[in-house]
């Protein structure tokens, strides 16, 4: 059986477009790569089922590769600071008050933690969003979002 070259650009455009539904930024190497082997099979329309499949395989690897080894956007140090923190909403898993201490969970680690132990000025109620003012140790003073 042989691909026509055109089914290779639809599928190529198809998994280009579907990276706009789905926020991974990984289909689009595979929809790059189908584009590619549509052109190559346009170009030399001999090439066997087996042969473009593995011309696709290659052609997204190397560009998936590419990505992640020459053009994905790197930050010379992956730690973050306590000044970077600062303002970071965070869910209220327990309650806190003036004088008792209480949970606070992150959607994305701070720190390392995706859960930290936290004190406020007021009383505020398990379940509410909080911002973190402050970063005192090993807890975070937080205020209501």
């Amino acid at each position: 059986m042989e691909l026509q070259w055109w089914i290779w650009l639809v599928l190529g455009f198809a998994l280009i477009l579907l990276e706009l539904v789905l926020p991974t930024f990984f289909i689009i190497w595979f929809g790059i790569g189908a584009v590619a082997v549509g052109v190559i099979a346009g170009l030399w329309p001999g090439l066997s089922l087996a042969s473009e499949l593995i011309i696709w395989v290659l052609l997204s690897s190397l560009t998936v590769a590419l990505w992640f080894k020459v053009f994905k956007p790197r930050k010379a140090d992956n730690r973050w600071t306590a000044d970077e923190v600062i303002g970071e909403v965070g869910l209220l898993v327990a309650p806190v008050s003036e004088f008792q201490k209480g949970r606070v969970r992150f959607q994305k680690p701070v720190l390392g933690n995706e859960e930290w132990i936290c004190v406020a000025n007021g009383d505020i109620a398990s379940g509410e969003r909080v911002r973190i003012l402050a970063i005192e140790g090993n807890t975070v003073r937080v205020a209501r979002a």
